[in-house]
């Protein structure tokens, strides 16, 4: 099982219609590995792809993954049988599409509750993420991220919301600005971690950088992908770089160096050093560790 800390830096959506991409996905990058029975499985193929992802997710499981079921809407006639394979597979997480309400996340927590309970497995072992995919859900996303205590992450999808509010979807993405402010907010408030929306046009390397930049200075924490060449340039964006891990551990060190002189006010070439900074350096320094980096003269 995951937690709400782990790393998310990237999601990898995988076709449960696909045996051959999903036997290549857990050789690449990504964080998530997201087995999809919604938008990319054909009506006609449903039945065929959740037996095949019960089968991968139960006996073929992915390491050093955190393995995520992306099931069909909770108004689904797919939805009941999609959550029993799901939850007896035992994922580390499912990922529930067009979320709008915390009464939905409420109901969907119960389920789990009694499918984990006939499976014999320990309550609570499966973590929710929640994908926010229009008006009602942005409006609802504080109650949305607060509503169980499943929830690691929401999950904001672009190209949904901006139908729903009549919007046409661009690259720059200024349409979705304040979504995205508002989904971040909710997952503060909440403790939880904040993923941003899919960058579709996967031959545009150039703007999934300018977009990973923008939306790593926004608070997300990382970003859902759907081509094996967009993970590496995402994780490098959700990843502190040397530099910013340097003046994590210089603020750190003046820190512990200001405490042992009994010091009430500390600076740092010549700024002072509050309560914020700290935070972020904790937080630069635990996300650098997470991605495997030694930090400090780790060996």
């Amino acid at each position: 099982m995951t937690d709400r800390n782990t790393l998310r830096r990237t999601g990898l959506y995988v076709s449960a219609s696909s045996p051959v991409n999903m036997a290549q996905a857990p050789f690449y990058n990504e964080d998530m590995l997201i087995y999809d029975l919604e938008d990319s499985v054909p009506k006609s193929e449903k039945d065929a792809a959740r037996l095949l992802i019960y089968h991968t997710v139960k006996y073929h499981r992915p390491k050093d993954k955190e393995v995520v079921i992306r099931v069909n809407g909770i108004d689904t006639i797919y939805f009941d049988q999609d959550m029993e394979c799901a939850v007896r597979a035992m994922p580390d997480t499912i990922r529930l599409p067009k979320v709008e309400s915390a009464a939905e996340v409420e109901q969907v927590s119960a389920l789990m509750d009694r499918l984990e309970k006939q499976a014999g497995i320990p309550a609570g072992s499966i973590n929710l993420i929640c994908n926010i995919e229009s008006f009602q859900g942005i409006l609802n996303a504080q109650e949305i991220a607060a509503a169980s205590p499943r929830n690691v992450a929401l999950a904001l999808s672009a190209e949904d919301f901006t139908a729903s509010m009549k919007m046409e979807r661009t690259k720059a993405g200024l349409e979705i600005f304040y979504a995205r402010n508002v989904l971040v907010l909710a997952c503060r408030a909440a403790g939880i971690q904040a993923l941003d929306v899919v960058f579709s046009d996967i031959n545009d390397l150039d703007g999934l950088r300018e977009d990973s930049r923008m939306t790593k200075n926004m608070g997300f924490d990382g970003k859902t992908v759907i081509h094996p060449r967009q993970i590496d340039i995402v994780n490098s964006f959700f990843t502190p770089s040397e530099k910013e891990i340097r003046h994590a551990l210089r603020v750190l060190a003046a820190i512990e160096e200001g405490r042992r002189q009994g010091k009430g006010a500390v600076s740092l070439d010549g700024n002072m050093i509050d309560e914020p900074i700290v935070l972020r350096a904790q937080n630069t320094v635990a996300r650098a560790k997470a991605a495997g980096i030694k930090v400090g003269g780790e060996r």
